[in-house]
């Protein structure tokens, strides 16, 4: 499940949504499928006209290879040959040819950005682009022109200096056995989901979110840090410090050389994803076909998904290039069913739906304890500034479209004081569809301020619950403020069409557009 950002996802004109004055699915020819593209890859056959061979490509080069025969594009440094691709695109030729002989990678993330093109077009690698020659600097002297981190002017767009936030910076000070890099924000909502940290070997990589940007730190360190570390926010002052253990207790000279992007403030639109790879440590069934999933991040990464926002997930050696993106959940809506030895902040819950037929998650359901996944930062437009002063919450979920209410639950009944009433309405087929039933049961009885009703599409004649589809019959009656003018809000996430028809009764009942938020299965 994920949110739906202003650049919602899928993309207004992608081929995973056909959307009102969008641009439509193109049919296939037979035997032109994503397994057939996949089988032709596996072949053999040479896909990119160079027997092997990988080259580095010139702008120039790169600008003579326009035409769908002969067609090369570009994606964040590295060049394909997509003219056998043409055939298989779901979007079809047309949409391959806007990137044709360019650099296409502003178009693929404004359409594809989920997919794993390295994986599906990795028979079609031509080589990288070819690297202008830089001058090199000395990046002890480079550190101190940085001003201990205050970031550069030209380093920032002219929207970002006119509109975005203050310039972030960072600094950093060291002992005999510790380094600790500040970062300031400038900000005051500043917590801990609002930090990412990756480190592997010297290469340290600290994101901060600040409002629509990312603000990057990506140093090579000057010497080895032991693998864990801890990071503190003082959020009333926006301030975060990354705590390092030295592997040896010697005096650093310098922090380090920087990175790709290092001390960038950029647009989150603009940034690529970045993984990191997870331990699968347990699964388990949930209902006959939802498992509920739990991922060990490394030692080496500080990384909390804050509410109502996503990550991909992307696995080892599938061969079909396909990452999906899901919402995570608590272990438990209930405190005394979480496991103590489970800290949050190092594991991850998925509730996922296993479809036999799919082309992902039967093979995510293979994997053996043990095995990884690779995790993507996170994304989405959902903002906890929301439930300030909320007085009436309504939930609406269909099927795993409940994955965003989990953490949305959890944390409007422990942390809005303001909160009268919580509704919960879940819509299912049947009874054994229902995603953790006892346990929304035993909540609502253990606090007074929720109320859950199901609804199924296929019931028994036993069930003697409500019945049907989203209606206005049903919202009518469920979407009832506590006091005629409480601050509300509605969330709803589902497949497709339950949210659409959704959002539109919505509006018919008189909800503004600022009392919804919509997800999207």
């Amino acid at each position: 499940m994920l949110n739906v950002p202003s650049q919602s996802f899928p993309a207004p004109r992608s081929q995973q949504r056909v959307a009102s004055g969008g641009r439509s699915k193109v049919p296939l020819k037979q035997g032109r499928s994503l397994m057939d593209w996949i089988r032709l890859t596996k072949s053999g056959k040479d896909l990119t006209g160079l027997k092997g061979r990988l080259i580095e490509v010139t702008e120039e080069e790169l600008k003579k290879h326009n035409k769908k025969d002969d067609c090369w594009i570009c994606i964040r440094g590295f060049v394909y040959n997509v003219s056998p691709y043409m055939e298989y695109h779901p979007g079809g030729e047309d949409e391959l040819m806007r990137a044709a002989g360019s650099d296409g990678t502003e178009l693929f993330d404004q359409v594809h950005r989920w997919v794993n093109y390295e994986s599906m077009l990795k028979e079609c690698l031509v080589g990288r682009m070819a690297i202008k020659p830089a001058v090199l600097k000395d990046y002890r002297e480079e550190e101190k022109k940085v001003l201990n981190g205050m970031l550069p002017k030209s380093q920032v767009t002219d929207t970002l200096a006119k509109e975005g936030p203050s310039y972030p910076s960072y600094d950093w000070f060291q002992t005999d056995s510790l380094v600790t890099i500040a970062i300031y924000t400038k900000q005051k909502d500043i917590n801990l989901d609002s930090i990412i940290v990756d480190h592997q070997n010297d290469s340290f990589r600290a994101e901060t979110i600040i409002k629509d940007c990312l603000y990057l730190i990506h140093i090579g360190l000057s010497h080895e840090v032991q693998e864990d570390f801890s990071v503190r926010v003082v959020e009333s002052v926006g301030k975060i410090e990354i705590v390092l253990k030295k592997k040896e207790n010697i005096s650093w000279d310098f922090l380090g050389h920087p990175l790709k992007n290092h001390n960038s403030l950029i647009p989150r639109k603009d940034t690529g994803l970045y993984y990191r790879k997870c331990q699968l440590i347990s699964k388990e069934d949930v209902t006959h076909d939802t498992r509920l999933f739990c991922l060990m991040l490394p030692p080496s990464t500080h990384l909390q998904v804050p509410i109502g926002q996503h990550v991909y997930l992307k696995l080892p050696n599938t061969g079909t290039g396909i990452v999906k993106p899901y919402t995570p959940v608590s272990g438990s809506l209930l405190s005394e069913f979480k496991e103590p030895v489970l800290p949050n902040n190092k594991y991850i819950y998925f509730l996922i739906k296993i479809y036999p037929t799919g082309l992902f998650t039967p093979e995510l359901d293979r994997l053996q304890i043990g095995d990884f996944v690779s995790v993507s930062s996170p994304e989405g437009n959902f903002k906890i500034s929301k439930f300030q002063e909320l007085e009436d919450l309504f939930l609406l979920a269909a099927g795993t479209g409940f994955t965003p209410m989990v953490k949305i639950l959890n944390y409007a009944l422990t942390d809005i004081p303001s909160l009268r009433k919580v509704k919960l309405m879940f819509f299912n087929k049947t009874e054994d569809d229902i995603i953790w039933r006892s346990q929304l049961e035993k909540l609502a009885f253990k606090d007074k301020r929720l109320d859950v009703e199901f609804v199924l599409s296929a019931p028994i004649s036993e069930w003697n619950g409500k019945q049907g589809h989203i209606s206005p019959a049903l919202l009518s009656e469920f979407l009832k403020r506590n006091l005629d003018k409480s601050k509300v809000l509605v969330c709803i996430c589902g497949p497709v069409p339950f949210t659409e028809q959704g959002v539109r009764l919505l509006h018919d009942l008189n909800f503004s557009k600022n009392e919804i938020h919509s997800f999207t299965a």
